[in-house]
């Protein structure tokens, strides 16, 4: 090997070193070794930055608009609460929460999907009596099995079909099914079986206890709303984690110690307490609005708005004055939706509450409502709360229908995966599924620097033949048999993608595998497959994934509890995956 060569190697393993031992960002540490690549001649700046333009980074950038505009519609929501129902067992329970999560993730991305799963999961497990700590890491793992089934499925399958794609290998959209699909089902079926037995009953890290604020919010049973006709058990509302209906306001008549058989008629007006989580999560129920929507009604739809803790100084004009005397939509161009007052419950409708110094307000606003009034001698506190715009859930069906259509005019071979997603991404703006604004933050920024970047990276392992160099030496070990070489290539992406990350994993072991399979003169494809399921076996590690991450707060889990359960799952689903391969894909 020439300077080239060894240079690119060197700055390949600094690569690797900074992502495992520090805390710098993926994107940055591949942007930085392209850019060092580029500066020191190994790359021209056209060939450190093609990837930029390739096909599935776009695709990848593209399928986030789609992903968000279900999430704005409440329209993976609505379909996970028709599939959550009363578990009879924890291993029921186990496969609700799998089976449809391992559906979903073959279509959509990952770490939106687990998001709005964790809170799903967490209210079903404490309305049943369930142990969260062994629903949620099981879950996990369902959605990254569920991601080998379908070319969309995650963004590291793009990644290799569109690396694949420059070797003049073109997969559609349920190539990789014939070995996702048998692997999923292994993994789940060993996790139905053995998840009980390897993971504790661990309490969540952070409890809804630990906020001390209780609000009283009225809500209004919409008259053409779903939730009409329903028992209160039926419609949800009983058990809410953190929160519970005090009682309903019939028209003039008090419904106290309300039964769980009680049907709901239009225009009930409920009365709930409970935590700000929990009022965050009530407000994205379809069927009830907020009763002060009616009294103080804010122009445009709710969709747009978010909500807002604001704490009442002493020193402003709002002391002493009810809500419905203080103009709140006027003067603040925002609504009270609950009050909460050092610890006491509140009877008094929301507008006949009189305020008081240190009252904490819970308000539906502007987004800009926080910028406007942080410093405001009004409040003492101004707070957003993340995640709390009400879902846009008369688009939810829409929505649904759109991601069905894509995949389906993928499936029939009707457009290519890029053309489907930008057509989806464009119909779930224009009919209003989700915002322009919202579209343009949904994008994953520095998941598609990396991937752009990896093809730099690829372009100089190539070019100054250092992939050759490796690979030879590999072979030394390996031999010329073509299943030895593919395990050594899977090992090695399988390690990779559990100390750094997947995506990076599948574009540093690409090349090696292009020359790997030059080498023994055999087809690539079965290599790309290998990197494919070897980057998505993130399960020994809770930093090997980001959904891993995503679940170990809310489940309470510690190292050790992936280590128990993600290595013998990782070991099962690699073999299967080793032994049917090259049954499927000959070399």
């Amino acid at each position: 090997m020439d300077w080239a060569a060894w240079l690119t190697l060197a700055i390949l393993a600094g690569m690797v070193g900074t992502l495992i031992f520090t805390n710098l960002a993926a994107d940055a540490v591949f942007l930085g070794a392209v850019t060092l690549l580029m500066v020191s001649g190994i790359l021209t700046p056209k060939e450190a930055f093609a990837g930029f333009g390739n096909e599935g980074m776009i695709t990848v950038g593209v399928l986030c608009i789609v992903a968000v505009a279900l999430e704005e519609t409440g329209g993976i929501h609505w379909l996970v609460q028709n599939v959550l129902r009363r578990p009879r067992s924890l291993r029921h329970a186990l496969w609700r929460t799998m089976a449809p999560t391992a559906v979903f993730s073959a279509f959509l991305n990952n770490t939106p999907l687990v998001a709005m799963m964790i809170p799903a999961v967490n209210n079903w497990t404490k309305k049943f009596n369930l142990p969260a700590s062994k629903l949620l890491l099981p879950m996990n793992y369902a959605t990254i099995l569920g991601g080998t089934c379908a070319l969309i499925g995650t963004s590291t399958n793009l990644v290799v079909a569109s690396m694949l794609i420059g070797e003049d290998i073109h997969l559609s959209l349920f190539s990789i099914a014939p070995i996702g699909i048998p692997v999923a089902i292994v993994g789940i079926v060993f996790l139905l079986l053995f998840t009980d037995r390897l993971l504790p009953d661990r309490r969540p890290a952070i409890s809804q206890m630990a906020d001390p604020r209780e609000y009283s919010v009225e809500m209004l049973v919409e008259s053409t709303g779903p939730l009409v006709g329903q028992s209160i058990e039926q419609a949800g509302l009983r058990h809410l984690p953190g929160l519970y209906l005090a009682e309903i306001d019939r028209r003039g008549q008090i419904l106290a110690a309300v039964s769980p058989q009680e049907t709901l008629q239009a225009g009930d007006r409920l009365l709930f307490v409970g935590m700000v989580d929990s009022v965050v999560e009530l407000q994205k129920i379809r069927g009830l609005t907020p009763a002060t929507q009616q009294i103080f009604k804010l122009e445009g739809p709710r969709s747009g708005r978010c909500l807002v803790e604001a704490v009442v100084s002493g020193s402003g004009p709002l002391a002493g004055t009810s809500i419905r005397d203080v103009g709140f939509r006027t003067r603040y161009n925002a609504v009270v939706i609950a009050v909460a007052r050092s610890g006491r419950r509140l009877d008094q409708k929301i507008g006949d509450i009189e305020l008081e110094r240190g009252d904490t307000l819970l308000l539906e606003a502007r987004p800009n409502f926080f910028e406007e009034h942080r410093n405001s001698r009004d409040f003492l506190l101004v707070r957003r709360i993340e995640d709390s715009s009400p879902p846009r859930h008369e688009h939810a069906r829409r929505a649904v229908l759109i991601m069905l259509a894509m995949i389906l005019s993928v499936s029939f071979g009707l457009f290519r995966m890029l053309e489907a997603a930008l057509l989806a991404a464009g119909l779930m703006i224009a009919s209003g599924c989700v915002g322009g604004n919202t579209a343009r933050r949904s994008i994953d920024w520095p998941t598609l620097i990396v991937i752009g970047a990896s093809f730099g990276l690829s372009a100089a392992l190539e070019k100054t033949g250092a992939a050759r160099a490796v690979t030879e030496t590999l072979m030394g070990f390996t031999g010329s048999d073509p299943t030895g070489n593919l395990i050594m290539i899977y090992a090695v992406t399988v390690l990779l993608t559990n100390v750094i990350t997947n995506n990076a994993a599948a574009a540093l072991m690409f090349p090696f595998a292009v020359s790997t399979a030059s080498s023994l003169g055999v087809s690539l494809l079965p290599f790309g497959i290998a990197i494919m399921m070897g980057a998505s076996a993130a399960y020994a590690t809770p930093m090997a994934y980001q959904t891993n991450l995503m679940v170990m707060g809310p489940g309470g889990y510690r190292f050790i509890d992936y280590v128990r359960l993600g290595v013998p799952l990782l070991l099962i689903t690699s073999t299967v995956t080793l032994i049917l391969i090259p049954r499927i894909w000959s070399f």
